[in-house]
C-alpha cells in the first residue's frame, strides 16, 4: 500500500489460499505502508506519512509520530493485518478521527458447517460487545460493536505522559470457505465522529467481494 491519501479507490490482497479479497476505500483515508522491502524503506515511507498527518507540526514531532506507528507494526503482523488506514474529518465543528484495518486470521477448525453461527456464539460469550450477523453480497458475516481502553503515546500530548483514552469500535467478520476469516475493524476515540464514521464502515463493508484465481466472483456459503 501507499501512504498517499487516496480517492474512493479499490484495494485488494489474495489470501494465501487463492481467493482475492477486494474492497473499496472512501477518500481521505492516510494508508500506512505495508510493502517496504526493508526497514530502511519502510522508515521513510512512515516519515512521508507524517508529514501528511501533521503536516503544520515540527520535524521532531513528525519524527516521533512515525516512530509511534513503527512500534505498531509487531502488533500488525501478530494480528494479521493487510491493510491499516486512518482518516480525520470535522463533524458539527469538531475533529474526529478514525481507523479502518483488515486482517486474515485463521479460522477455528471448531467451526464445523455454520463458521458465522460459530463465531457469533463464541462472541457472545466472550462479552466483546453487542454481536449481530447479517448477509452481505459476498457472504455471512458477524458483526460486534463495543469498546475498548487504550492509550495516547506521551509524544502526542500536552502533558507528555502516555494518557488513556476509550475507544468505541464495529468488526465485521467474514468467514471464506478455506479455512479463514476476513476482519473488517473501525475504530474511533471522538464519540462525535460515531454516526458518520459507521455509515462510512457499513459502506466498506458492504463493498467486500471475492474472486478466485481465475478472476471468477465468489459468494461464501451461507
Amino acid at each position: 500500500m501507499t501512504t498517499e491519501t487516496v480517492d474512493e479507490a479499490r484495494r485488494s490482497l489474495t489470501e494465501a489460499g487463492g481467493i482475492e479479497v477486494r474492497w473499496i476505500m472512501p477518500d481521505g483515508f492516510l494508508e500506512l505502508p505495508f510493502e517496504a522491502d526493508d526497514l530502511d524503506e519502510l522508515a521513510g515511507q512512515l516519515i512521508e506519512l507524517a508529514k501528511q498527518a501533521l503536516p503544520g507540526a515540527d520535524e521532531d514531532v513528525q519524527i516521533q509520530y512515525a516512530a509511534m506507528c513503527a512500534a505498531h507494526y509487531d502488533e500488525f503482523i501478530e494480528a494479521g493485518v493487510q491493510y491499516a488506514g486512518f482518516v480525520t474529518t470535522e463533524v458539527d465543528g469538531v475533529r474526529c478521527t478514525a481507523t479502518v484495518n483488515v486482517s486474515l486470521l485463521d479460522l477455528d477448525e471448531r467451526a464445523g458447517a455454520n463458521p458465522a453461527g460459530f463465531i457469533a456464539t463464541t462472541m457472545r460469550h466472550l462479552e466483546l460487545g453487542e454481536i449481530g450477523e447479517v448477509q452481505l453480497p459476498c457472504g455471512p458475516a458477524v458483526t460486534c460493536v463495543g469498546s475498548r481502553s487504550s492509550h495516547v503515546d506521551g509524544t502526542l500530548t500536552q502533558s507528555g505522559r502516555d494518557e488513556p483514552i476509550w475507544t468505541s469500535f464495529i468488526q465485521a467478520q467474514i468467514p471464506l470457505n478455506n479455512g479463514t476469516v476476513l476482519l473488517l475493524e473501525m475504530g474511533t476515540p471522538t464519540v462525535e465522529g460515531w454516526d458518520v464514521f459507521s455509515a462510512m464502515f457499513a459502506g466498506i463493508v458492504k463493498s467486500v467481494r471475492f474472486f478466485d484465481s481465475d478472476g471468477a466472483p465468489l459468494v461464501m456459503p451461507g
